[in-house]
């Protein structure tokens, strides 16, 4: 009894343990992209300058990945992505803070000499001025005939007769 169980066991871990190399393998298969931690790239690396504060450093880069309580003047952010099941690629920066201020970094990326200019992808126009002759409220009464109603109900009174107390008149 203990034989075959063992053999039917050993069977059934073999071919669950294939499953998943035999669907990896598999092609039009699709598998997802998974990213983790920092979004990091040159171009923020290269906005950092020695002497800024560490708020200054959270705008251009974000909040830190991890956070050390022994180093407080230690941020570093990792960033890992693996695209369709092929190899992981990380990328990892460690900022060095004293006295609130960056002193220095290390990591995957080094930054560059020239300044930054950052142009904006976004743009401006100019539009001209609108001549508004009515408002929407004026255009829709326009539409059933109704041209000033504020005016036409104080010149023109629906009931001109006087309104009286009819309490001395029986009822029937």
């Amino acid at each position: 009894m203990g034989k075959p169980l063992f053999s039917l066991t050993l069977l059934a871990s073999l071919t669950l343990a294939s499953c998943s190399t035999i669907l990896n393998n598999l092609p039009g298969v699709y598998t997802v992209d998974v990213q983790q931690g920092n979004m990091i790239d040159q171009s923020m690396i290269d906005q950092i300058r020695p002497n800024m504060n560490k708020r200054q450093v959270l705008y251009i880069m974000g909040s830190p990945m991890t956070t050390d309580a022994f180093h407080q003047n230690r941020w570093d952010y990792i960033y890992s992505n693996q695209p369709g099941g092929e190899p992981r690629m990380q990328k990892k920066i460690t900022l060095f803070f004293d006295d609130d201020r960056v002193v220095g970094f290390q990591g995957d990326f080094k930054p560059s000499a020239l300044p930054v200019i950052k142009e904006s992808p976004e743009t401006t126009v100019d539009l001209p001025p609108r001549e508004i002759d009515k408002t929407l409220w004026e255009k829709i009464t326009g539409l059933f005939g109704i041209d000033n109603i504020d005016s036409s109900t104080e010149s023109s009174p629906v009931n001109s007769e006087p309104r009286t107390n009819n309490l001395d008149t029986p009822m029937n």
